[in-house]
């Protein structure tokens, strides 16, 4: 089937109109600039386009959160960013941002206030788990009920902010088939990107964290490991490669499930 074009309003244009939409919605480096995550952000932009809600993107006015120059130890570098996101919002009167990145949601959520922000921030799989709850998105149960997944806990996801519940709701609405690794929730083991980790090399070890995650995910047989995150996404994916089992099981961001669901 042909891929669907769809408009991205930007937030600026809207503004120039004396328009402010009800959410911001923050793409994120890697949902601007990795190849791969740039098809989580375009599949997010289907579902909200799906269901008429009033958001925008800042476009090229979007820069890092700053997120990785803190954890690296940057911090002057990490509140000059800041600065300049918090200036933005208050310039557009930004009052909910949604994100797509567990490291954006929590920096902007625990972080930022420290700095002035007051915006309400929102991860996706809550908004997304409100619109189902609320009937506004309708899963159609039988589109991948012949799919096993099993969801790997994004560290910044659950630990920091303890959003266990709606990705493990979505995905029962979305397959009857969901089964858990021996480590979930509270318990489940980083990917081995956080903290800055993504951008350095591996430490000496018997064995890489992303190949201790994959080997667990892979023992549960599930045909999808499904992530919401793009550090996970490109560790996990890493896995299936290490593993040569690229053929028998994908990785997909539980948004991109949703749009396959709905055809989207």
């Amino acid at each position: 089937m042909e891929a669907r074009k769809v408009e991205v309003p930007v937030m600026a244009d809207l503004h120039a109109k004396g328009d402010t939409p009800e959410f911001l919605f923050w793409v994120g480096c890697a949902g601007a600039f990795d190849d791969r995550y740039q098809k989580v952000a375009q599949a997010f932009v289907k579902i909200l386009t799906f269901l008429e809600v009033s958001y925008a993107v800042l476009g090229k006015e979007e820069s890092c959160t700053g997120d990785p120059a803190r954890r690296a130890g940057n911090e002057m570098l990490y509140q000059m960013q800041a600065l300049q996101n918090i200036e933005i919002f208050k310039t557009y009167g930004i009052r909910k941002i949604i994100t797509i990145c567990p490291h954006c949601y929590n920096i902007f959520k625990n972080e930022y206030p420290d700095l002035g922000s007051d915006a309400e921030v929102i991860n996706y799989l809550q908004f997304l788990d409100q619109m189902i709850l609320s009937g506004k998105l309708r899963i159609d149960p039988a589109a991948l009920s012949n799919v096993s997944v099993t969801f790997h806990d994004p560290c910044y996801l659950g630990r920091a902010n303890d959003i266990y519940f709606e990705p493990r709701s979505i995905l029962r609405k979305l397959t009857p088939n969901v089964v858990e690794m021996e480590r979930n929730r509270s318990f489940a083991l980083c990917c081995g990107a956080g903290g800055a980790q993504m951008f350095k090399e591996a430490e000496k070890g018997d064995k890489e964290v992303f190949i201790e995650r994959t080997e667990e995910a892979l023992r549960t047989e599930a045909t999808v490991i499904a992530t919401a995150c793009p550090f996970c996404m490109n560790m996990l994916t890493d896995g299936i490669k290490y593993k040569n089992r690229e053929e028998s099981v994908k990785n997909y961001d539980i948004a991109e499930l949703i749009v396959q669901s709905l055809n989207i």
